[in-house]
Protein backbone atom coordinates (compact mmCIF):
# COMPACT_ATOMS: atom_id res chain seq x y z
CA UNK A 1 0.00 0.00 0.00
CA UNK A 2 2.76 2.43 0.71
CA UNK A 3 4.24 1.42 -2.51
CA UNK A 4 1.53 2.10 -4.25
CA UNK A 5 0.82 5.61 -2.78
CA UNK A 6 4.67 6.89 -3.54
CA UNK A 7 3.82 5.87 -7.05
CA UNK A 8 6.07 3.48 -7.39
CA UNK A 9 6.08 1.16 -10.70
CA UNK A 10 8.19 -1.53 -10.04
CA UNK A 11 10.48 -3.37 -10.84
CA UNK A 12 12.05 -3.53 -7.03
CA UNK A 13 14.21 -5.77 -5.71
CA UNK A 14 14.05 -7.07 -2.20
CA UNK A 15 17.61 -7.00 -0.26
CA UNK A 16 17.50 -8.53 3.33
CA UNK A 17 19.94 -7.19 6.31
CA UNK A 18 20.57 -10.13 8.41
CA UNK A 19 23.93 -8.42 10.10
CA UNK A 20 22.39 -8.63 13.49
CA UNK A 21 24.33 -11.84 14.04
CA UNK A 22 27.75 -12.27 13.91
CA UNK A 23 30.30 -15.23 13.37
CA UNK A 24 29.64 -18.74 11.82
CA UNK A 25 26.17 -19.42 11.46
CA UNK A 26 26.57 -23.31 12.21
CA UNK A 27 28.14 -24.02 15.09
CA UNK A 28 31.04 -26.11 15.11
CA UNK A 29 29.64 -28.15 18.17
CA UNK A 30 27.13 -29.49 16.12
CA UNK A 31 26.38 -32.92 14.43
CA UNK A 32 25.74 -32.31 11.31
CA UNK A 33 23.17 -35.19 11.35
CA UNK A 34 21.31 -32.95 13.95
CA UNK A 35 21.09 -29.81 11.53
CA UNK A 36 20.00 -32.25 8.64
CA UNK A 37 17.09 -33.51 11.11
CA UNK A 38 15.87 -30.53 11.86
CA UNK A 39 17.09 -30.20 15.28
CA UNK A 40 18.62 -26.94 14.59
CA UNK A 41 19.69 -24.91 11.79
CA UNK A 42 22.19 -22.17 10.63
CA UNK A 43 21.45 -19.47 13.01
CA UNK A 44 20.45 -15.58 11.35
CA UNK A 45 18.73 -13.07 12.79
CA UNK A 46 15.60 -13.12 10.66
CA UNK A 47 13.48 -16.09 10.70
CA UNK A 48 9.92 -16.85 10.24
CA UNK A 49 8.01 -19.26 12.52
CA UNK A 50 11.25 -19.91 14.36
CA UNK A 51 13.04 -21.30 11.26
CA UNK A 52 10.65 -23.20 10.01
CA UNK A 53 8.85 -24.04 6.61
CA UNK A 54 5.08 -23.02 8.25
CA UNK A 55 4.05 -22.57 12.23
CA UNK A 56 2.31 -25.70 12.20
CA UNK A 57 5.35 -27.87 11.83
CA UNK A 58 7.54 -28.91 14.45
CA UNK A 59 9.83 -31.45 13.20
CA UNK A 60 11.88 -31.93 10.04
CA UNK A 61 13.94 -30.24 8.12
CA UNK A 62 14.81 -26.55 8.03
CA UNK A 63 15.60 -24.12 5.65
CA UNK A 64 19.06 -23.74 5.83
CA UNK A 65 19.17 -19.66 5.51
CA UNK A 66 16.05 -18.89 6.98
CA UNK A 67 16.64 -14.75 6.38
CA UNK A 68 17.62 -15.40 2.87
CA UNK A 69 13.75 -17.69 3.18
CA UNK A 70 12.09 -14.69 4.73
CA UNK A 71 12.99 -12.40 2.26
CA UNK A 72 12.05 -14.23 0.08
CA UNK A 73 8.67 -14.97 1.61
CA UNK A 74 7.97 -11.22 1.44
CA UNK A 75 9.29 -10.37 -2.34
CA UNK A 76 6.84 -13.29 -2.92
CA UNK A 77 3.56 -11.43 -0.67
CA UNK A 78 4.26 -7.79 -2.32
CA UNK A 79 4.45 -9.78 -5.78
CA UNK A 80 0.47 -11.15 -4.60
CA UNK A 81 0.08 -8.04 -3.49
CA UNK A 82 0.44 -6.85 -7.25
CA UNK A 83 3.79 -5.38 -7.07
CA UNK A 84 6.35 -5.90 -9.90
CA UNK A 85 9.48 -7.49 -8.08
CA UNK A 86 12.78 -8.65 -9.99
CA UNK A 87 13.67 -12.10 -9.09
CA UNK A 88 15.77 -13.21 -6.48
CA UNK A 89 16.33 -11.46 -3.14
CA UNK A 90 19.59 -10.19 -2.17
CA UNK A 91 21.63 -9.94 1.00
CA UNK A 92 22.63 -5.97 1.95
CA UNK A 93 23.40 -3.90 4.93
CA UNK A 94 22.39 -0.45 6.01
CA UNK A 95 19.46 1.87 6.84
CA UNK A 96 16.98 2.39 4.40
CA UNK A 97 16.18 5.38 2.95
CA UNK A 98 12.87 5.52 3.55
CA UNK A 99 10.56 3.76 5.84
CA UNK A 100 7.41 2.43 4.38
CA UNK A 101 5.92 0.11 6.52
CA UNK A 102 7.23 -1.58 9.95
CA UNK A 103 6.36 -5.38 11.59
CA UNK A 104 7.65 -6.52 15.54
CA UNK A 105 8.35 -9.79 16.26
CA UNK A 106 6.66 -11.99 19.26
CA UNK A 107 7.69 -10.33 22.54
CA UNK A 108 10.64 -11.50 24.32
CA UNK A 109 8.39 -13.44 27.03
CA UNK A 110 6.34 -14.75 24.50
CA UNK A 111 8.90 -16.21 22.46
CA UNK A 112 10.72 -17.76 25.73
CA UNK A 113 6.96 -19.24 26.48
CA UNK A 114 7.24 -21.34 22.62
CA UNK A 115 10.85 -22.60 23.09
CA UNK A 116 10.37 -23.38 26.94
CA UNK A 117 7.00 -25.23 24.78
CA UNK A 118 8.28 -26.59 22.17
CA UNK A 119 11.74 -27.24 23.40
CA UNK A 120 12.83 -25.26 19.97
CA UNK A 121 16.44 -25.44 19.95
CA UNK A 122 16.64 -22.44 16.67
CA UNK A 123 14.71 -20.37 18.95
CA UNK A 124 16.89 -20.58 21.72
CA UNK A 125 20.26 -19.99 20.35
CA UNK A 126 18.34 -16.53 18.59
CA UNK A 127 17.48 -15.99 22.43
CA UNK A 128 21.17 -16.34 23.56
CA UNK A 129 22.64 -14.06 20.59
CA UNK A 130 20.00 -11.61 21.53
CA UNK A 131 21.05 -11.89 24.99
CA UNK A 132 24.21 -11.03 24.24
CA UNK A 133 23.11 -8.14 22.29
CA UNK A 134 21.13 -6.96 24.85
CA UNK A 135 24.67 -7.41 27.42
CA UNK A 136 26.17 -5.30 24.93
CA UNK A 137 28.83 -8.14 23.93
CA UNK A 138 29.38 -8.97 20.35
CA UNK A 139 26.34 -11.41 19.37
CA UNK A 140 28.70 -15.15 18.20
CA UNK A 141 27.95 -18.47 19.69
CA UNK A 142 30.94 -17.64 22.35
CA UNK A 143 29.46 -14.23 23.82
CA UNK A 144 25.80 -16.10 24.02
CA UNK A 145 27.25 -18.68 26.13
CA UNK A 146 29.91 -15.93 27.83
CA UNK A 147 26.08 -13.78 28.52
CA UNK A 148 24.06 -17.02 29.73
CA UNK A 149 27.30 -17.52 32.08
CA UNK A 150 26.93 -13.91 32.93
CA UNK A 151 23.34 -14.06 33.90
CA UNK A 152 23.56 -16.97 35.89
CA UNK A 153 26.34 -15.70 37.80
CA UNK A 154 24.28 -12.63 38.59
CA UNK A 155 21.19 -14.93 40.13
CA UNK A 156 23.98 -16.95 42.69
CA UNK A 157 24.05 -19.59 40.64
CA UNK A 158 27.57 -21.55 40.97
CA UNK A 159 28.89 -21.89 36.81
CA UNK A 160 32.74 -22.77 37.80
CA UNK A 161 32.19 -26.60 36.79
CA UNK A 162 29.73 -25.50 33.90
CA UNK A 163 30.67 -26.27 30.11
CA UNK A 164 28.49 -24.47 27.43
CA UNK A 165 29.24 -24.87 23.81
CA UNK A 166 25.79 -23.65 22.94
CA UNK A 167 23.36 -22.07 24.98
CA UNK A 168 20.16 -24.84 23.22
CA UNK A 169 21.61 -27.77 24.65
CA UNK A 170 22.00 -29.13 21.49
CA UNK A 171 26.15 -29.60 21.91
CA UNK A 172 27.64 -32.84 23.46
CA UNK A 173 30.35 -31.45 24.40
CA UNK A 174 27.99 -29.02 27.29
CA UNK A 175 28.18 -30.20 30.87
CA UNK A 176 25.58 -28.80 33.53
CA UNK A 177 24.60 -30.86 36.36
CA UNK A 178 21.18 -31.04 37.72
CA UNK A 179 21.71 -28.76 40.87
CA UNK A 180 22.28 -26.23 38.31
CA UNK A 181 19.40 -26.99 36.58
CA UNK A 182 17.40 -27.12 39.77
CA UNK A 183 18.75 -23.62 40.71
CA UNK A 184 17.70 -21.86 37.62
CA UNK A 185 14.21 -22.90 38.30
CA UNK A 186 14.19 -22.06 41.49
CA UNK A 187 15.26 -18.31 40.33
CA UNK A 188 12.46 -18.53 38.05
CA UNK A 189 10.35 -19.99 40.47
CA UNK A 190 10.73 -18.47 43.85
CA UNK A 191 13.89 -15.99 43.32
CA UNK A 192 14.37 -12.40 44.16
CA UNK A 193 14.04 -11.82 40.37
CA UNK A 194 10.06 -10.99 39.64
CA UNK A 195 11.41 -10.24 35.82
CA UNK A 196 12.01 -14.05 35.58
CA UNK A 197 8.40 -15.15 36.52
CA UNK A 198 7.12 -14.59 33.25
CA UNK A 199 8.89 -17.85 32.34
CA UNK A 200 6.41 -19.88 34.16
CA UNK A 201 3.86 -19.73 31.69
CA UNK A 202 6.09 -21.58 29.21
CA UNK A 203 7.05 -24.64 31.00
CA UNK A 204 5.07 -28.03 29.48
CA UNK A 205 2.17 -29.21 31.69
CA UNK A 206 2.33 -33.23 32.07
CA UNK A 207 -0.20 -34.88 29.72
CA UNK A 208 -1.23 -31.65 28.44
CA UNK A 209 0.81 -28.95 26.60
CA UNK A 210 3.65 -28.67 24.65
CA UNK A 211 6.82 -31.29 24.97
CA UNK A 212 4.54 -33.17 27.51
CA UNK A 213 1.22 -33.39 26.26
CA UNK A 214 1.95 -37.13 25.34
CA UNK A 215 3.75 -38.03 28.73
CA UNK A 216 2.27 -39.25 31.65
CA UNK A 217 -0.84 -41.02 30.36
CA UNK A 218 -0.49 -44.57 32.25
CA UNK A 219 -0.95 -45.92 35.82
CA UNK A 220 2.90 -45.54 36.72
CA UNK A 221 2.75 -41.51 35.96
CA UNK A 222 -0.82 -40.65 36.02
CA UNK A 223 -0.34 -38.94 39.52
CA UNK A 224 1.99 -35.97 38.04
CA UNK A 225 -0.79 -35.43 35.04
CA UNK A 226 -1.68 -31.73 35.16
CA UNK A 227 0.51 -30.84 38.52
CA UNK A 228 4.48 -31.27 37.30
CA UNK A 229 5.54 -28.44 34.71
CA UNK A 230 9.03 -29.01 33.61
CA UNK A 231 11.54 -28.72 30.64
CA UNK A 232 11.86 -31.57 28.45
CA UNK A 233 16.01 -32.18 27.08
CA UNK A 234 16.64 -34.79 24.95
CA UNK A 235 19.54 -36.41 22.95
CA UNK A 236 19.91 -39.99 21.69
CA UNK A 237 21.60 -41.27 24.93
CA UNK A 238 20.12 -38.44 27.27
CA UNK A 239 17.14 -37.54 29.13
CA UNK A 240 16.84 -34.45 31.24
CA UNK A 241 13.59 -33.18 33.24
CA UNK A 242 13.93 -29.57 34.78
CA UNK A 243 10.94 -27.84 36.83
CA UNK A 244 8.60 -27.66 39.63
CA UNK A 245 5.31 -29.43 41.26
CA UNK A 246 3.32 -28.27 44.35
CA UNK A 247 3.02 -31.34 46.66
CA UNK A 248 0.33 -33.07 47.76
CA UNK A 249 1.33 -30.69 51.23
CA UNK A 250 1.13 -27.94 48.96
CA UNK A 251 4.85 -27.39 49.24
CA UNK A 252 6.65 -25.84 45.86
CA UNK A 253 9.08 -28.03 44.80
CA UNK A 254 11.88 -27.93 41.92
CA UNK A 255 13.54 -30.76 40.50
CA UNK A 256 15.91 -31.64 37.90
CA UNK A 257 16.22 -35.31 36.64
CA UNK A 258 19.07 -36.32 33.85
CA UNK A 259 19.90 -39.69 32.55
CA UNK A 260 23.45 -39.94 30.71
CA UNK A 261 24.32 -42.66 28.74
CA UNK A 262 20.97 -44.77 28.54
CA UNK A 263 19.76 -47.89 26.97
CA UNK A 264 17.83 -48.12 25.08
CA UNK A 265 18.33 -44.77 24.31
CA UNK A 266 16.69 -41.41 25.95
CA UNK A 267 13.09 -42.40 24.54
CA UNK A 268 13.07 -45.91 26.65
CA UNK A 269 13.29 -43.94 29.82
CA UNK A 270 10.93 -40.98 29.13
CA UNK A 271 8.70 -43.53 31.69
CA UNK A 272 10.81 -43.83 34.50
CA UNK A 273 11.99 -40.02 34.59
CA UNK A 274 8.46 -38.72 34.60
CA UNK A 275 7.63 -41.73 37.60
CA UNK A 276 10.32 -39.49 39.65
CA UNK A 277 8.42 -36.33 39.00
CA UNK A 278 5.22 -38.27 39.89
CA UNK A 279 6.82 -39.72 43.10
CA UNK A 280 7.34 -35.58 43.76
CA UNK A 281 3.82 -34.43 43.36
CA UNK A 282 2.34 -36.86 45.59
CA UNK A 283 4.77 -36.49 48.36
CA UNK A 284 3.09 -35.64 51.50
CA UNK A 285 3.56 -35.97 55.43
CA UNK A 286 1.01 -34.18 56.70
CA UNK A 287 -2.20 -36.06 58.34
Amino acid sequence: AALAAAGVQGPITVKVDDSLFTGPALNPAWSLDDVAAGETAPLYSLALNSGRYSPGVQTGPRPQDSAMTTAQAFAEQLAAAGVVVSPGVERAKGLPTKVLATAESATVSEQVDLMLETSDNFLAEALGRMTAAASGKETTYDAATAAVRQRLGELGIATDSMQLADVSGLALENQVSARQFAEVVRAITSGPDPALRSALDGFPVAGLTGTLNDRYGDASTAGGAGLVRAKTGTLNTVIALSGYVVDADGRLLVFSFIGNGLDPGAAGNKVAMDRSASVLASCGCRG
